[in-house]
């Protein structure tokens, strides 16, 4: 094993090259298999509620266990903890394929997401020790774009293979994948030696998961059963009590799984909660896309998909350039020009209708990929680039869980809004659900779910001026 002063950079491109694979495949899993629900319902002759935890049930373990992974790295290593990553996750997408109910299929999420978690708690970390500083925002710029393509290009990706295919290949595609990549991080990845005498905080590490599945379950019942349900609220009290366990946990302990004195950089603080803004923005926005798309302008999946890879495409090709861009001339203000892009892009969004063309579609969403691109690179470079090295991987899981535990708060609250807006100027609560609201009930209750998630960006967007300013206050 190498000490964490041999860094070895010459290997840098090949080790991103296998984190990226590993980044790509986990993440794409979060999302590809959302435009595929309604085929999973007539294949396994069920209803939407259960079949929409073959989705959730992959998120709430990934969103839960990615703190303590990252701890656990910071103990033992690294290396031996991303590789068994891509082990169980690649035997866990097999097994999905294989799945003869929607029961085992489920089962068999909860494998892949043990398998995502390692692989996505770790992946920045392993990328930020690989490259020197100077080139730290330009690899994370690449790392960021492969997330953010992978959230997005997911329904893109899974209408092809549900057209063209079946439901079994969105998870066997990933398995000449899943084998060459671990193959690749067994050959490159350098294996750091911690500098020992750590202990993992194992009470830290379970009230934390109680509180956030208490958290993340509570607002999925929610969007289904309304926020004001008593098993949703009792959820939440349970949420709102192991957390505060939890806090008052690490700080009594000189090792705790979660070093809060990291909180007391307050640019370390902006950028995470900043980044989880924008994905639960993001996430939630995207998940009513093929309804809207589908319902409203009559596209098939397979156009739904092509339609909604306007926002990776255009991410793809900025991410890399802000990234570079944010090593020569700091992060702040690269995401702040992001930000206000973004909120230009959902203020225009906020004006789809039934009439909208499939131009005027992509006009829309191009300022989203683009202000995304701008943003997230130069993010994930201030989040790392402040922690220090002996806690780079809870640093890396921190900034998943928040993407991830994004994705799901935007999924369920913003869900939930379109839903009962629908509801609203529908005049009634209908049997079929939102989606069988008339037409243009649908379109203003995505018009006003939109000028929500505008409000959010904005507040996103003060808070990273706020940001940018305290950093010149520190360099004076």
């Amino acid at each position: 094993m190498q000490t964490s002063s041999e860094v070895d950079f010459s290997q840098k491109w090949s080790v991103l090259l296998a984190v990226g694979m590993g980044i790509f495949l986990a993440t794409i899993d979060g999302s590809i298999v959302n435009i595929a629900l309604p085929t999973l319902v007539s294949s396994f002759q069920t209803d939407f509620a259960l079949v929409q935890w073959v989705v959730l049930s992959y998120l709430l373990t990934v969103t839960t266990l990615m703190l303590g992974i990252g701890r656990l790295a910071d103990i033992y290593g690294k290396k031996p903890i991303y590789t068994a990553g891509f082990i169980v996750f690649t035997a866990g997408s097999v097994l999905c394929g294989l799945s003869p109910t929607i029961y085992t299929l489920i089962g068999f999420r909860i494998v892949q997401g043990v398998g995502a978690a390692m692989i996505m708690a770790l992946g920045m970390a392993i990328v930020t020790e690989a490259f020197p500083p100077s080139e730290r925002g330009r690899a994370l710029g690449i790392t960021g774009t492969i997330v953010s393509v992978g959230i997005a290009l997911g329904p893109t990706l899974g209408g092809l293979i549900v057209k063209n295919l079946s439901w079994n290949w969105i998870f066997f595609v990933n398995l000449p994948i899943g084998i060459l990549g671990t193959l690749m991080v067994v050959r490159y990845v350098p294996a750091f030696k911690p500098k020992g005498g750590e202990r993992f905080d194992y009470w830290g590490a379970l009230t934390l998961f109680i509180a956030l599945l208490a958290l993340l379950v509570s607002l999925t019942l929610g969007q289904r059963n309304g926020f004001g349900d008593s098993t949703v609220l009792l959820l939440a009290t349970v949420f709102v009590l192991f957390l505060t366990v939890f806090i008052l946990i690490e700080l009594r302990l000189e090792q705790p799984m979660l070093d809060l004195r990291l909180f007391k950089n307050s640019l370390f603080s902006v950028s995470l909660v900043t980044g989880f803004l924008i994905f639960l923005c993001l996430s939630g926005s995207l998940i009513l896309m093929p309804f809207y798309a589908e319902n409203v302008l009559g596209y098939d999946p397979q156009q739904t998909g092509l339609l909604m890879g306007t926002v990776p495409i255009a991410l793809g090709i900025i991410a890399p350039i802000s990234g570079s861009l944010s090593d020569r001339f700091g992060s702040r203000p690269i995401t702040v020009a992001g930000l206000a892009v973004l909120m230009i892009g959902f203020l225009a969004i906020s004006s789809l209708d039934a009439e909208t063309t499939t131009l005027g579609y992509i006009i829309r969403f191009l300022p989203i990929g683009i202000g995304m691109g701008m943003f997230q690179s130069p993010n994930n470079s201030a989040i790392m680039g402040a922690a220090p090295r002996e806690r780079l991987g809870i640093a890396s899981g921190m900034l998943a869980m928040t993407r991830t535990l994004g994705q799901v708060t935007g999924i369920a609250i913003l869900g939930a809004l379109w839903a009962g807006q629908a509801f609203k100027y529908a005049g009634t609560v209908l049997p079929g659900g939102a989606t069988s609201a008339p037409i243009p009930a649908q379109v203003l209750a995505l018009r006003d779910t939109f000028m929500l998630v505008s409000v959010l960006i904005f507040a996103a967007l003060l808070l990273s001026i706020w940001g940018l300013r305290e950093e010149q206050k520190q360099r004076v």
